[in-house]
C-alpha cells in the first residue's frame, strides 16, 4: 500500500464507519478518479491492486456502490475543515442535469465559492426533471443549517430559477442573507400598495442602474417582507436584477458575479475535470456515494493546489483570464505525484486531515 493511500485509508476511516477493504476501495475511487478523470467503473477497475481479472475488479466496485452507503453530513464537514472554510463563505445554490438513456440525472447542488475554491457541500437528488421546487430547496438549507450555523453564510447566489415568495420568506425568517436574480416580468408591490411588472418600473430608468423596495409577488401570494431590488443593464440592453435581504442593493449585484463559481464547478466534475456524466449509475443512493467520491477528489486536488502555490496568484493571460483554474493546477499536481511523489501527494491530504471523528453538532 502506498504512502498516499496508507494516509487516506487512516483518515477517512476516523469519519466512515466502513469495513479496511471497503475504505481500501474508497481510497482507490479517489485517486484513480483523479488519474483517469472518469467515474466510469470500468476505467477505474484498473486502479485496484492484486492478481485479479479486470472482470473480478470491476465486480468489487459494483459491490461497493450496492451496499456503501456514504453520509452526506459527514463530507461536508470534512470538506469545510480541510478547505479552512469555517469562516463566513458565499454559497451557491443551482441544478446540473443529464440523460443516460431515457433517465434524467437531475442534482440540486448547494456549493461553496471562493475566490480560489469551488467546491460541492450538499446536494439533492431530484426525481423528476427540470426545475427544482420550494421544498427541495428548504429541505436542503435546512440540512446546512442542521451542521453549520447560520452565521457562517456570508451570503446565499441563486439564478432565475430559485424565486418564489415562499422561499425567500423562508430566507428572511432564518435570517439567511441572499442575492437571488429574478425575471423582469415579475411584479412587485411597492410600498404604496401599488403592483407593478419589474419590466414597467425599468422602462422609465434611463439611468443604468436602479434600486428599489417592495414585496415580491409569488403563486401563493406576496413576501412578507419588503425585499430590496437592484437593477443593472448589461451591455447588450439586458437588466441584471437582484433581489437581496442585505442593506446595500447595490452590494449584491456585486456579490451575484461570484454565483458563476458554481458553473465553473459543475465543469470541473464533468467535461472539463471529472467527467461525471461518465457514470452508468442511476440508482439515487448508489449515485450520491459517487458524488460523495467527485467532492472528495476535488477537495483533494484544492490542497495539492495550495501545496503547489502558496500564497501566489496565478499569472494572467494577455486577455487577463488566469492562465489555469486552481482546480485544474490541483488536480494535475495531484496526478503527478500519484504516479511519482506519493509523500507528496499523502502530505498534501494529511496537512488539514482531522486528527479525529468529526462530530455532527445542530445549531439552532
Amino acid at each position: 500500500m502506498t504512502l498516499y493511500h496508507s494516509a487516506l485509508v487512516e483518515t477517512l476511516g476516523r469519519h466512515f464507519a466502513l469495513s479496511k477493504s471497503r475504505l481500501v476501495t474508497l481510497v482507490t475511487l479517489i485517486a484513480g478518479l483523479a488519474q483517469s478523470r472518469s467515474v466510469n467503473l470500468s476505467h477505474l477497475a484498473v486502479h485496484l491492486c492484486g492478481p485479479a481479472r479486470h472482470a473480478s475488479k470491476y465486480r468489487r466496485l459494483q459491490r461497493f456502490f450496492q451496499f456503501v452507503r456514504l453520509d452526506q453530513a459527514v463530507a461536508a464537514r470534512l470538506v469545510v475543515h480541510m478547505l479552512n472554510l469555517e469562516r463566513p463563505k458565499y454559497l451557491a445554490l443551482d441544478r446540473t442535469n443529464w440523460k443516460l438513456g431515457s433517465r434524467d440525472i437531475n442534482i440540486l447542488m448547494l456549493a461553496i465559492v471562493t475566490r480560489r475554491f469551488r467546491v460541492p457541500l450538499l446536494f439533492a437528488l431530484l426525481p423528476h426533471q427540470g426545475n427544482s421546487d420550494t421544498g427541495h430547496r428548504i429541505a436542503l438549507m435546512r440540512r446546512y443549517l442542521s451542521l453549520f450555523p447560520v452565521t457562517s453564510i456570508r451570503c446565499l447566489l441563486a439564478d432565475r430559477e430559485f424565486i418564489g415568495a415562499e422561499w425567500m420568506d423562508f430566507l428572511n425568517e432564518n435570517k439567511i442573507p441572499f442575492a437571488i436574480r429574478v425575471k423582469i416580468d415579475m411584479t412587485v408591490t411597492l410600498e404604496d400598495g401599488h403592483a407593478w411588472s419589474l419590466a414597467t418600473l425599468l422602462r422609465r430608468r434611463r439611468a443604468r442602474c436602479a434600486t428599489l423596495v417592495g414585496h415580491i409577488n409569488g403563486t401563493a401570494g406576496a413576501t412578507r417582507e419588503p425585499v430590496r431590488l437592484a437593477a443593472k443593464r448589461l451591455g447588450n440592453g439586458e437588466w441584471l436584477i437582484v433581489a437581496t435581504n442585505r442593506s446595500d442593493p447595490k452590494q449584491a449585484l456585486s456579490d451575484y458575479r461570484k454565483r458563476w463559481g458554481i458553473e465553473c464547478l459543475f465543469g470541473d466534475a464533468k467535461t472539463r475535470g471529472l467527467n461525471l456524466e461518465d457514470t452508468h449509475i442511476t440508482n439515487p443512493e448508489k449515485l450520491a456515494s459517487l458524488i460523495i467520491i467527485v467532492m472528495l477528489a476535488i477537495t483533494w486536488a484544492y490542497r495539492c493546489a495550495t501545496q503547489t502555490m502558496g500564497m501566489k496568484a496565478i499569472p494572467r493571460k494577455s486577455h487577463g483570464r488566469r492562465e489555469k483554474s486552481w482546480f485544474r493546477i490541483g488536480l494535475d499536481a495531484l496526478r503527478n505525484w500519484i504516479l511519482n511523489s506519493p509523500k507528496a501527494a499523502a502530505h498534501a491530504w494529511l496537512e488539514k486531515a482531522p486528527r479525529r471523528s468529526i462530530t455532527i453538532s445542530k445549531h439552532a
